[in-house]
């Protein structure tokens, strides 16, 4: 406690970035560390598990002392520790499980144990400080594409989710095809502010009428194809409208789904959350579409859409207020459901 506000720690190691955040009463932003290992894992056109816990372990303690420090508290100011302990890579997942159940062990600070994709979700309650549940939401990342509805701060029910690649997924594929390299997303992003996106017509997949799930292999393999038609016949590659083109189609059916089923469930607000999140284009058609739908949209700044220890301490927060506490028996669950 300092000032008589409340002190959550936060800390976020699911996959490449070793995060960690300070935060007041929940949603005051007191200091947000990430140590990210882009640099490290573009050489290999992706995210290595082993190397991402490896530079986990040798990263964290220094992104520890530069939150607190940030800050301005010490460890004995800090009131609960709250940490993601999956979804993820269970490697990465560990360093920041046994860190915090260390800290909390030596310090004796309650320990609240969190879903990583709540917390992204949490983000925009750091953003947006009157936002309260129950809403729609979208989650867009590099493991998941999720329409859930958020019934309450560590709440919600799953109305859609990916039957293949997550859209993050595919867009690290397609990128690799034409030859951008990692991360896809931000890359193909930039690449197809130069493109046409009505280039070239790749399918758009709506599955079963009514259907809030979503399915992106068919439109990555269409990209495939397309490359590997114009090899053989010899043809120029026009990579930037192919980026266009392709992200054009992904994102017109994620924004279609999202917005039939705020009118299904007859809501006015949709909060997005995820990596993917951050895409120019993506905010741009859904700013337009609800808009015209009479939504009000809430969407993080990107800072907050990637993974940080700011969205894991807000939703630890709210975990606690509600009385959920967990022992020291906490473990890494890689394929933590939402």
């Amino acid at each position: 406690m300092l000032d008589g506000r409340h002190l959550t720690m936060g800390i976020e190691t699911s996959c490449d970035e070793t995060a960690i955040a300070i935060l007041a009463d929940g949603r005051e932003v007191l200091s947000n560390v990430i140590s990210s290992q882009i640099d490290i894992h573009k050489n290999f056109g992706g995210v290595v598990p082993e190397i991402a816990s490896r530079h986990h372990l040798e990263n964290i303690n220094g992104v520890l002392d530069e939150a607190l420090a940030e800050a301005k508290v010490t460890i004995d100011d800090i009131d609960l520790i709250g940490v993601a302990y999956g979804p993820g890579l269970v490697g990465s997942l560990l360093i920041g499980v046994a860190t915090a159940k260390a800290i909390s062990f030596a310090k004796d600070i309650p320990l609240v144990g969190v879903n990583h994709m709540h917390g992204h979700i949490a983000a925009n309650y750091i953003e947006f400080k009157d936002l309260e549940p129950p809403f729609l939401g979208l989650i867009v990342s590099g493991g998941h594409t999720n329409i859930v509805m958020v019934n309450d701060y560590d709440s919600c029910e799953v109305l859609g989710s990916t039957r293949d690649d997550a859209i993050g997924e595919a867009y690290d594929k397609v990128a690799r095809v034409i030859g951008l390299g990692y991360p896809g997303g931000p890359k193909i992003d930039e690449l197809a502010k130069k493109g046409n996106k009505t280039a070239i017509n790749f399918k758009r997949v709506y599955l079963e009428k009514g259907c809030l799930d979503f399915s992106f292999s068919g439109t990555k393999t269409g990209v495939l194809n397309h490359v590997n038609r114009a090899k053989q016949k010899g043809d120029d590659i026009n990579t930037a409208d192919i980026a266009a083109s392709f992200q054009e189609a992904v994102l017109e059916v994620i924004v279609n789904k999202a917005i039939s089923a705020a009118k299904m469930l007859n809501q006015d607000a949709l909060v997005v959350a995820g990596g993917v999140a951050a895409n120019s284009r993506l905010n741009d058609m859904l700013s337009e579409r609800c808009k015209e739908e009479g939504i009000k949209l809430y969407k993080p700044s990107p800072i907050l859409c990637t993974d940080n220890g700011a969205m894991i301490g807000c939703a630890a927060y709210y975990k606690m207020k509600k009385g959920e506490i967990s022992d020291l028996s906490l473990d890494a669950y890689p394929g933590l459901e939402i």
